[in-house]
């Protein structure tokens, strides 16, 4: 028993040594730094923007933040570009997202708009709304047959808009897969008119 409480008492020293060089007082050095980018790096790939927040949420200082930063993009560790295409094609393709979803994803993670644009260009619409129509006939399959198609465009639409497509997409996307799927005998363009 004495042991064991040993071996916790160590880990827990450990731990304690680990938790108060998470915050470095003096503002760290750059190897620190750069050991602390490679970590996050590790897990995946982010933006430098990202970065410097959790450089500085550890205690680093800006200047040794931008030096360590400096480094590991000289060496092409720390690319937005880069970062920007590959986000761009794993959220898109993965997660369905649209072009409008993805910008605000990529503003959000501080890539500026010039490294962001040349990713978000290589969605073609074609691209966009060949996902759309993907994402609309999965959705279509979980929808019950009984509902009413108003209720249906809405939540489809809604469903598309959510991801990051244009209202123009979406809805013209949704036309397409109701009449394709024979969801109602009316046209979507169509007031219901009663009979006669």
């Amino acid at each position: 028993m004495a042991a064991g409480s040993e071996g916790d008492a160590r880990e827990t020293e450990a731990g304690a040594s680990r938790s108060t060089s998470e915050r470095t007082p003096d503002g760290g050095t750059v190897e620190q730094a750069k050991e602390a980018c490679l970590r996050l790096l590790a897990v995946r790939a982010r933006s430098r923007a990202e970065l410097a927040q959790r450089l500085a949420a550890k205690g680093y200082t800006a200047e040794v933040a931008e030096r360590a930063l400096d480094r590991l993009a000289e060496v092409g560790l720390i690319d937005d570009a880069a970062f920007a295409e590959q986000w761009v094609h794993s959220r898109h393709t993965f997660s369905g997202k649209g072009k409008q979803a993805l910008a605000q994803e990529l503003r959000r993670k501080g890539v500026a708009p010039a490294d962001a644009a040349p990713a978000l260009e290589a969605i073609s619409s074609d691209d966009e709304q060949a996902r759309a129509i993907e994402l609309v006939r999965r959705k279509l399959r979980t929808l019950p047959r009984d509902l009413d198609r108003d209720k249906a465009i809405r939540r489809l639409v809604g469903m598309l808009a959510r991801r990051g497509y244009s209202q123009s997409t979406a809805f013209t996307v949704v036309k397409a897969e109701l009449a394709q799927a024979d969801w109602a005998s009316e046209p979507l363009d169509e007031p219901d008119n009663p009979p006669d």
